[in-house]
């Protein structure tokens, strides 16, 4: 296990360096700095990452790390080069204050990080764990399948599945690069870049805090309290899983941060360079988002929407007030539009209300969402702070962002109007979970706002030499505040229709969970049993569908539904009468010809699984051979066909 943990920070180290070093070059060549360098970093490293998967497999080169190096350096020196002949520069002034602001924001996004990251491991417990969930199949061995084909593509990944099209592919690429970069076990890169997700979070929120106060202060409470809430990043970690959700929801505060920060220089700066740089980052951030789950940039247009009306009809007087008003208009115009499309691009609503109407009020109110515990303390703080915002002019949008986000989760929990969900809410698959994972990224730095206010109300009332310590005493209470949260609070994941709770973590690997101690050890061990080439089958609902991931030998199906052909449904029921029935030999043809089936067991019928009864109970059956087992999982050759 100490090598595992070891393996573990290596992986971290390297995913770090993927996630911020290029984005960072090249920002810094765009003449950007200081805390906006760092929070966009990210975003700028994962939108090359997409991009670069996608090109190097449209000319047919392979996905390593000299061919991604290689991308970087010409992107980097391409960003240089810009900048330098546009003259791109951060002309941005700072007061005489300005350093121990620094040192304040930079100290709480350190602590941030760290608690974040606390309370993902704390969760995960087990460096080697996998996510013992349904979407978890399909994402673990999609990196696999990557390595295995040279090719990261968004355009390519879907493949593996036999089918074609687009499939946002940026979490795999990077997890798959983790991997090739450090050697490390593919669960092991998985959970190193969940907590590359969490730093990611926390100078996205610390940053859009910061531009949405103005105050550096109020930022480095908000990177500090960024994990607070369980709603994320912890939930997408529990829930899915849901890995490339929870990297497009962790990139959507910097994007927004980003395109409100460049839209504002270009009032002191309406030249080339500003343009240019403005136009950079509102693209790259729209192309993070869309390579790593499209389905936020519905939220971010809906936030940064809500900022730019305000930003334009602020001054009612203001000459130009009719290109003003078309602006807004047409900003709306475009927000419908891209919502239409990916509403339609998706499957529906999949899930269906659970909240009454009281029930989601205070679950709104007191950040109960999901059935989650009411977060007491960070509740109070945010309608403090949302009463503040409230009566300060040019902040009130913020309000209103709080409000749209909330409506949102009104709408998936406790609403079951068709249209609603079919239409609106089709991104998400009308799933409350996705939905409620965008609210703390206006929870939170309400929550800031409020706690700013509480201190310098108790602080400003005491001597001088205590107030110019301002910040550091309001770091310091929201650092106690978060230990208090993570060391008392439970973070059971919610099963939200039954209402009832996990009792342990899904990472944990255990005798009775979907994947158990035999099962993994089994399926780890099939290279030693199976020949290069062959296939073996299994029911997906007991765990067989992690052992391509596993393993490398060809498992199918490699996602968590099985397929739906009239071949699959002969040999769920009656693979272990194939002996007896020809049906069953020429729906196994159709399958590809397996020479193995793994024996986990019947299944079950909990959403998302199955039972298969004819792919289990071989003992005494003419036409299996056992080849290996662990406790009670089997592995058996199929003879029967031969």
């Amino acid at each position: 296990m100490s090598t595992d943990w070891a393996a573990l920070a290596l992986a971290i180290l390297f995913a770090a360096v993927l996630t911020f070093v290029p984005g960072a070059l090249a920002l810094r060549g765009l003449g950007v700095r200081g805390l906006p360098l760092a929070a966009f970093s990210a975003i700028a490293s994962v939108a090359m990452l997409g991009v670069a998967a996608i090109i190097l497999g449209l000319i047919g080169v392979g996905w390593s790390v000299l061919s991604l190096s290689a991308v970087f350096v010409v992107v980097v020196l391409l960003a240089w080069l810009v900048g330098s002949l546009l003259r791109m520069r951060d002309k941005t002034g700072d007061s005489p204050s300005a350093p121990a602001e620094r040192r304040l924001l930079w100290a709480a996004t350190a602590a941030g990080v760290a608690l974040t990251t606390w309370r993902l491991l704390s969760y995960v417990q087990d460096p080697a764990g996998i996510s013992q969930t349904n979407d978890a199949v399909f994402h673990m061995n999609a990196i696999r399948y990557v390595l295995d084909t040279a090719d990261a593509s968004s355009l390519h990944v879907s493949s593996m599945l036999g089918s074609a099209g687009f499939y946002p592919a940026a979490w795999h690429a990077a997890v798959s690069m983790i991997v090739l970069g450090t050697g490390v076990e593919i669960p092991i890169a998985a959970n190193a870049f969940t907590v590359v997700i969490g730093a990611i979070w926390v100078l996205g929120v610390a940053w859009l805090t910061e531009t949405v106060t103005g105050s550096r202060r109020i930022g480095a409470y908000a990177a500090i309290l960024s994990s607070g809430l369980q709603l994320f990043p912890l939930l997408m970690f529990q829930w899915g899983v849901l890995f490339p959700n929870a990297l497009s929801v962790a990139l959507v505060p910097a994007s927004v941060a980003a395109a409100i920060w460049a839209l504002q220089g270009l009032r002191d700066r309406r030249d080339a360079g500003a343009i240019a740089r403005t136009v950079l980052l509102v693209g790259i951030g729209i192309a993070a988002l869309a390579l790593a789950q499209p389905a936020s940039l519905p939220i971010w247009g809906l936030v940064l929407a809500l900022w730019f009306t305000s930003w334009m009809l602020r001054d009612a007087e203001a000459p130009r007030r009719g290109w003003r008003i078309a602006s807004v208009i047409g900003v709306w115009g475009a927000l419908v539009l891209a919502w239409t499309v990916l509403s339609r691009g998706t499957g529906g609503s999949h899930w269906p209300p659970f909240r009454g109407k009281l029930e989601i009020f205070l679950d709104i109110l007191f950040n109960g969402q999901m059935r989650i515990p009411f977060a007491w303390g960070l509740s109070a703080l945010m309608l403090i702070g949302l009463v503040v915002l409230c009566l300060t002019r040019g902040r009130r949008w913020f309000v209103a962002a709080w409000l749209a986000l909330s409506a949102l989760y009104v709408l998936v929990a406790a609403i079951g109007m068709p249209l609603l969900r079919d239409g609106l809410l089709a991104p998400w698959y009308a799933d409350p979970n996705r939905i409620a994972a965008y609210a703390p990224m206006v929870i939170i730095p309400l929550a800031a706002v409020g706690l700013d206010r509480t201190i310098t109300f108790i602080v400003g009332r005491l001597r001088g030499d205590t107030r110019r310590m301002l910040g550091w005493v309001g770091a310091a209470t929201a650092t106690a505040l978060m230990i208090l949260i993570i060391a008392l609070r439970p973070v059971p994941m919610p099963a939200f229709i039954e209402g009832t709770y996990d009792k342990d973590s899904r990472y944990l690997t255990t005798d009775e969970s979907y994947l158990s101690v035999d099962e993994r050890a089994l399926l780890e061990a099939l290279p030693d049993y199976v020949g290069d080439g062959a296939r073996v089958i299994g029911n997906p609902s007991t765990g067989t569908g992690f052992g391509y991931m596993l393993s490398g030998v060809d498992v199918f199906p490699r996602t968590w539904s099985p397929p739906r052909s009239a071949a699959w449904e002969t040999v769920a029921e009656d693979l272990r009468d194939a002996s007896d029935d020809p049906a069953v030999c020429a729906a196994l043809e159709a399958l590809g010809d397996p020479a193995y089936v793994l024996d986990f067991g019947d299944g079950d019928n909990t959403p998302g699984r199955f039972e298969m009864p004819g792919m289990t109970g071989f003992e005494g059956r003419e036409g299996f051979e056992l080849v290996a087992e662990r406790g009670t999982a089997e592995l058996w050759r199929i003879t029967a066909c031969d």
